[in-house]
């Protein structure tokens, strides 16, 4: 029987990544929607649950992606509420890569040295990554805090932490790279989550302070989040910092995301949310 995911996404287009990353974790074939919203998915749910006999199920999924991280989290509780007693498929939730890129860079941050007890700033955190990995890093016992060019959206990052994942995130407001580097002044983890293509730090910003002992950045698209760095480090030493780059911990993510899609076509009882992703991530590690 033929393993079915159906790619489920808040965007008009459905991710190109995500389907290439479906096939390549084992789904005989991806079908993709966009657009979807919880008032607009429930015939779709039904097409996944109604078809196939209860030992069958193992072999349809659900994946939920998109760019918005909390209209992919009300879209995937949206589809939990579809589901009954001997009707449901497995079901994960990755907007924008937030779980699996987040779970890899802390699971490498994890592995790197010590998290609890220590300072971690989120540099431009207010995305699905940077959110899901402050959360994983105050989870882990780090201090942790957010920047946003402004506060509302930093404050608002935060609330949404607070009320998904229980955890108290600090918010900082900083502009530019002066304010960035000001707000890294005391960390000992920095984490950059910012837009393609936009340094939040030079190199001179972060290599002086003696403070920080790790250092990642997910931007692979020149120029990188963190200047001075390489997208190709995978914990190496600079100017006594432990380095990830994008692609360093990037294997570990496309890894991560394709298990987790391996995952989906064991059973029909998955729910793989930032929780379970992490703990697999830090598995594999």
């Amino acid at each position: 029987m033929k393993k079915l995911l159906f790619q489920f996404d808040t965007d008009i287009h459905p991710s190109v990544f995500d389907t290439v990353v479906g096939y390549d974790g084992g789904a005989d074939h991806v079908i993709g929607f966009g657009g979807l919203t919880p008032e607009n998915v429930t015939g779709l749910v039904e097409g996944t649950i109604f078809t196939r006999a209860p030992n069958d199920k193992k072999n349809t999924a659900i994946f939920v992606g998109g760019s918005d991280i909390l209209a992919g989290q009300k879209l995937f509780k949206a589809i939990q509420n579809c589901f009954f007693s001997g009707f449901k498929v497995s079901v994960m939730l990755d907007s924008n890569g937030s779980n699996t890129t987040a779970a890899a860079a802390v699971a490498k941050l994890v592995c790197s040295g010590v998290i609890v007890d220590k300072k971690a700033v989120v540099l431009a955190g207010t995305g699905p990554v940077g959110q899901r990995a402050a959360a994983m890093l105050a989870k882990e016992g780090a201090s942790v805090s957010i920047t946003a060019r402004k506060m509302e959206r930093a404050v608002q990052a935060c609330n949404n932490m607070k009320l998904r994942f229980g955890v108290d995130i600090t918010p900082i407001e900083a502009a530019d790279n002066n304010a960035r580097a000001h707000a890294i002044e005391d960390a000992n983890i920095v984490l950059a989550t910012g837009a393609t293509g936009v340094e939040l730090l030079t190199a001179e910003q972060w290599q002086y302070n003696q403070n920080i002992e790790m250092i990642a950045d997910a931007n692979a698209t020149p120029p990188l989040g963190i200047g001075g760095t390489d997208m190709m480090d995978k914990g190496n030493l600079r100017h006594g910092k432990i380095i990830w780059g994008a692609i360093g911990f990037g294997v570990l993510k496309l890894a991560l995301h394709r298990a987790c899609i391996a995952k989906l076509f064991e059973d029909n009882q998955q729910v793989l949310d930032a929780e379970n992703i992490f703990a697999l991530a830090k598995e594999m590690v």
